[in-house]
């Protein structure tokens, strides 16, 4: 019922009694304290407000409600909102109609906030200590104590009560919508939906749409001169033009100021119309919140408990932030990484418009030397002057990433990313440490205009295309073709069955025997490596061995040739062949393993073979890759008794005083050269001359593929008396050779 309902005459004289100014503050809408009063006695009401009326509790006036009975008094309740307190007649048009209404107030419409006083003008119906005990009521008074300061007291007290009910539920509501906003607000991704998020979540916890912005991350910023210097990341619509910076400069200057307060303070900063609230976070770079809002103590409490709760949500944002840009950005360059690329690549192939389209892979030469010469701070500072004129010579025009140590990657149109283009930028020297460091590079290029592969395998053969060109020169480059990843594929494929057919024991030794021209017999043997596979076809040396040594598997088939051949020598030793030779190859991967001399040694203790029996067999390259490891390595072998000699000599480019200071034992003319040897021809002079170089250095010589007699007795004429071939064996499994040898001692 509305306020100054039954046109009651003394509440009418009643208010002319409190004045006009009184009246107008009626209807002037301001904060007061609601009271209602509910008693079938008009005088009552009257009094009441007379009372009252002219009162300020809590720097807040009263305004009344009426109700002159139980029915209306819930018609009322149903409707109105916000009362502090009820002055409630425990006997109206019934007896317990107060009591009852009680009741209904608690229960039916669940207003538990709002203070009940009953009062009574027949105090012996309802006994206070029951009314008290078996309803939710706040006081209880007879009509005839409540004086006008008793009443004042009373009302006051409930109206206290009421208040810090009234805080402790908004602050519950408020924690529960803390609770609510870190859960919103931790399933936003990126800081600009984050930031627009607090302002939201704010606005929601004062229930009203306040105006503010968010900006940052400020990174060891002390001072703040101009508004402009501020990074937004969010703003409420007012301050949408916050970037254009077309606020008020005094508006402006007050924000700023009190963005320098809090940093200087490192708090939270309330003034009188406005709040600036600071976030840390584990990024170590602060996020300020301007809100255009004073808040009250109360508030701020909350306010603190706001922060603190969305502070954790922030380090999230930042830590996911981080974690993404590590996850796609080279740290050292700040170039996109492999990652990065991929996913750019894939877009790029599954779009429409990859027409002209280039990737390119670009290696800088030689780069691991300048790193272990100069340092790898230097190395790294190379790395990033070669991003930085990437990135000024393309700049947004192709996508530019890291993907390797000293590997960059341009993705774009061909008419931009070509070798050409590319190898200008590194036709000027760069600026290192005030060193100018001239550089080159290779280049490997896939077109993806009619390319069908996903991402990976574009960036695969961008990378075989870069393989080819580096094997074919350095400073060059190289288009990806189909025969190329055919070639490749076919190479990983052999090399995993490699791998499987040592694994599986598919691999064996035979042995071709050594012999000696003059008189025919058998002096040593030559141990050769043989790959049979599941189907029984065999896969000739010529194409696994280079696998074998590219996979680095030849260290380790390399050892168990080495031990498998001591072991079998030694048998044959045991039969009586006592001064038999083996002759064991070893490649340049396995000869320059750390470990190579430990396992010779190791092979020559576990199979107890004579090392003067033993011969280890080097390539003519491998003499002249690294010519002094090679006479230190040489030592140790020759110092352990096994002999040694260089197979396949005269195809490479051998240095003369070089191989004197080997100390080699034997030197084995190549195949090409004995066969030469016919007799059509007087060709055979690199074998003669072979022949010629081993007498004048006191060294053995062997000749190897001799399948004619014809060879045979023009290399003995030569002055050359040791030979291999299948004019006297091929080779043999461990088995049939000692037959062999049986046969021709008998």
């Amino acid at each position: 019922m509305s306020e100054l309902n039954h046109h009651n005459d003394d509440a009418l004289v009643f208010l002319d009694e409190i004045g006009s100014e009184h009246a107008t503050d009626i209807t002037t809408p301001k904060l007061t304290w609601r009271i209602m009063i509910i008693d079938d006695d008009p005088d009552v009401h009257s009094a009441t407000m007379f009372a009252l009326g002219n009162l300020e509790i809590q720097n807040r006036s009263l305004s009344f409600l009426h109700a002159y009975s139980a029915n209306e008094a819930r018609e009322i309740l149903a409707k109105e909102s916000d009362i502090a307190v009820i002055l409630l007649d425990v006997v109206m048009e019934q007896e317990d109609a107060g009591l009852n209404l009680v009741n209904y107030v608690r229960k039916n419409l669940g207003l538990n906030d709002v203070r009940i006083i009953l009062r009574t003008g027949q105090p012996g119906y309802a006994p206070e200590i029951d009314a008290i005990r078996d309803y939710d009521i706040n006081d209880y008074k007879t009509k005839s104590e409540l004086t006008r300061t008793k009443l004042y007291t009373t009302v006051t007290s409930a109206i206290r009560s009421y208040e810090q009910i009234c805080s402790i539920t908004a602050n519950q509501r408020g924690l529960e919508l803390i609770v609510n906003a870190s859960t919103e607000l931790m399933s936003l991704k990126g800081l600009q939906n984050f930031s627009a998020g607090v302002l939201h979540q704010i606005s929601k916890l004062f229930n009203q749409n306040i105006e503010g912005f968010v900006c940052g991350p400020l990174d060891d910023v002390q001072v703040i001169n101009s508004i402009s210097e501020l990074l937004v990341i969010a703003t409420s619509p007012s301050f949408s033009s916050l970037n254009d910076q077309m606020l008020d400069r005094l508006e402006a200057d007050n924000i700023r100021q009190l963005i320098q307060r809090s940093i200087t303070s490192r708090q939270n900063i309330f003034g009188p119309s406005e709040t600036l609230l600071r976030f840390e976070n584990v990024a170590q770079k602060d996020i300020y919140v301007f809100l255009q809002i004073g808040v009250s103590a109360m508030d701020k409490r909350l306010i603190d408990v706001f922060c603190s709760n969305i502070s954790v949500g922030l380090n999230n944002v930042m830590l996911t932030s981080r974690l993404h840009k590590y996850a796609y950005f080279d740290p050292l360059t700040g170039l996109a990484n492999r990652l990065k690329l991929l996913q750019t690549l894939n877009e790029t192939l599954q779009s429409s418009n990859k027409k002209g389209v280039v990737l390119s892979l670009v290696d800088i030469d030689h780069f691991a030397e300048t790193n272990d010469a100069l340092g790898h701070q230097f190395g790294d500072m190379l790395l990033c002057s070669v991003a930085k004129r990437l990135l000024n010579h393309f700049g947004t025009a192709c996508h530019l990433a890291r993907v390797g140590g000293d590997t960059f990657a341009l993705l774009g149109n061909e008419k931009l990313v070509s070798p050409e283009n590319i190898f200008e930028i590194f036709h000027l020297p760069f600026d290192v440490d005030n060193q100018d460091v001239q550089l080159s590079t290779t280049i490997g290029l896939v077109r993806l205009e009619n390319y069908d592969g996903g991402s990976s395998d574009a960036l695969k053969d961008t990378n075989i295309a870069l393989k080819r060109a580096k094997a074919h020169q350095r400073a060059s480059y190289s288009y990806f073709t189909v025969d190329m990843g055919v070639e490749i594929r076919e190479r990983v494929r052999m090399m995993h069955a490699l791998r499987a057919a040592f694994e599986n024991e598919r691999l064996f030794v035979v042995y071709q025997p050594q012999i000696d021209m003059r008189t025919k017999s058998a002096v040593g043997a030559e141990a050769l490596l043989r790959w049979k596979t599941e189907d029984g076809t065999f896969v000739p040396p010529d194409q696994f061995i280079p696998i074998a040594e590219y996979s680095g598997l030849i260290v380790d088939i390399g050892e168990w040739v080495l031990r498998s051949a001591c072991f079998e020598l030694v048998e044959l030793h045991k039969l009586g062949f006592t001064n038999f030779k083996m002759a064991i190859n070893v490649s340049q991967a396995q000869f320059s393993h750390p470990l190579f001399l430990q396992s010779l040694e190791l092979a020559l203790k576990d199979s107890q073979a004579l090392a003067n029996c033993v011969e280890l067999e080097i390539t003519e390259s491998m003499a002249m890759t690294d010519p002094e490891l090679l006479i230190k390595t040489l030592l140790h072998i020759k110092h352990l008794g096994v002999q040694v000699s260089i197979d396949d000599f005269g195809t490479g480019f051998s240095s003369l005083s070089h191989l004197q200071k080997l100390n080699v034992d034997k030197l084995k003319i190549d195949r090409a050269f004995v066969n030469e040897i016919n007799e059509s021809s007087d060709e055979g002079s690199i074998a003669k001359m072979i022949v010629q170089l081993s007498k004048s250095l006191n060294i053995k010589v062997i000749a190897e593929g001799v399948e004619t007699e014809c060879q045979a007795e023009t290399l003995m004429s030569f002055g050359c008396h040791l030979a291999q071939g299948y004019l006297y064996a091929r080779p043999l499994s461990k088995d049939d050779l000692r037959s062999w040898l049986e046969k021709r001692a008998s």
